[in-house]
Parts: C-alpha cells; sequence; structure tokens
C-alpha cells in the first residue's frame, strides 16, 4: 500500500541506493552498494564556480565489501565515479580499516568508530551500515532450512518482529520466548495507606 497522497509539493531532491549481494565461485560473497544524489534543477555548489545541472548526479559511489560465510570482511573496495570535491575521491582508502571485522551485532559501532567525522566520506560509511543487511539476507538465503532454523535463537530482539515477547519468537524459538510484563495497575476499589509499591503490586494488599 502505498503513502498517503500529500497535495501541493515538490520534489526537490533524489537519492537512490542500490544493494545487491553475489555468491563468488571461491566460496567467498561481495556486497555492494551504489550511491547516487542528483537534484530536479540546477544548482551551484557552496565555494564552487561550475554549476551541476538538473538531474545530473553530484554524488556516484560505489561499495564492494567481501566477506566469507561467518561475515568476517575479506576485503573492500571504494569507487567515487562523482564527488563534490577532487580530494572526496581519497576517502575510499579509509575503509580498509574494517577489513577484519564481522558484519554481525556491533558491526554499526564499528563504522562509526572508526569512519566517523574526517576520517572517511560520510556517505561511503552511510552505505556501509545497510549494507551489512543486504550481505546478511543474501548469505542466509542459501542456506538450508535447517540451518536458518538453527541461528533463529540469535536473533532474538534484533528487530520488532523477532522481540522476545512477540508471536514470532513464541512460534519460532519458544525457549527464548518472555510474556511482556504488564505495568501494575491497582484496583480503583483499592484503599491503600502506604506509600511504598513496587512493580510487584502495592505492599499493604500483598500482606492480605
Amino acid at each position: 500500500m502505498p503513502l498517503s497522497a500529500i497535495a501541493d509539493r515538490e520534489e526537490v531532491h533524489h537519492r537512490v541506493i542500490d544493494m545487491k549481494t553475489y555468491a563468488r565461485a571461491n566460496g567467498l560473497f561481495d556486497a555492494e552498494a551504489h550511491l547516487v544524489d542528483r537534484k530536479p534543477f540546477e544548482f551551484t555548489r557552496a565555494g564552487a564556480t561550475d554549476t551541476v545541472a538538473a538531474g545530473e548526479a553530484f554524488h556516484d559511489l560505489w561499495i564492494r565489501v567481501t566477506v566469507d560465510r561467518d561475515f568476517v570482511v575479506r576485503a573492500i573496495e571504494a569507487a567515487s565515479d562523482v564527488t563534490p570535491w577532487a580530494v572526496c575521491k581519497q576517502a575510499g582508502a579509509a575503509l580498509q580499516a574494517l577489513v577484519g571485522e564481522a558484519l554481525v551485532k556491533g558491526w554499526t559501532g564499528k563504522v562509526k568508530e572508526k569512519l566517523r567525522g574526517a576520517a572517511s566520506c560520510t556517505h561511503l560509511a552511510e552505505m556501509l551500515i545497510p549494507l551489512a543487511t543486504t550481505a546478511l539476507q543474501g548469505i542466509y538465503g542459501l542456506r538450508t532450512l535447517a540451518e536458518r532454523e538453527a541461528k533463529i535463537g540469535a536473533m532474538v530482539d534484533s528487530c520488532y518482529a523477532f522481540g522476545s515477547s512477540r508471536d514470532v519468537i513464541k512460534r519460532l524459538a519458544p525457549l527464548h520466548y518472555q510474556a511482556a510484563v504488564q505495568a501494575y495497575e491497582p484496583s480503583s476499589n483499592t484503599s491503600c495507606s502506604s506509600r511504598r509499591c513496587s512493580s510487584e503490586g502495592c505492599s499493604s494488599s500483598r500482606k492480605r
């Protein structure tokens, strides 16, 4: 179902990010991302003398992350075909700091720690975060049903549907299921003179 319609507006920016995962013949996997930024009108960048034509890309960036079956990064390659400044093309070299890391829990933090600020290109770093999910989905999809089901326990609380108190986990991984804790609400007709209450209920009502 599409989003609700909004009247009286015009497009001012268009960013496209395309991500794919490939299986190599040698047993490794490539997760690739391609980012393109365009505007529907001509504009001039701050500090620049030339103009960017309407619909012309002013960012055109590529990343390839090569991982093994354990999701460990074996190689990273970046290509910056179009950048606002020539020096931006040098930022791709900083991505090598992530070689040897794993695309598992904590990946986002590692990217932000090693590529923050002036250490690398903001847009390359931004792509690396969802690129990990693209790789995981691609690789998991090739595994047998039994292999995938065996990993469900490790995915508890990794997203909304896989929350430990939700029906998906209750059905797929019952050993990890935890019923949601209901907040205590004292009865409206209960008189309580105690000022000390806990999540387990009113102290005076527990004495009854």
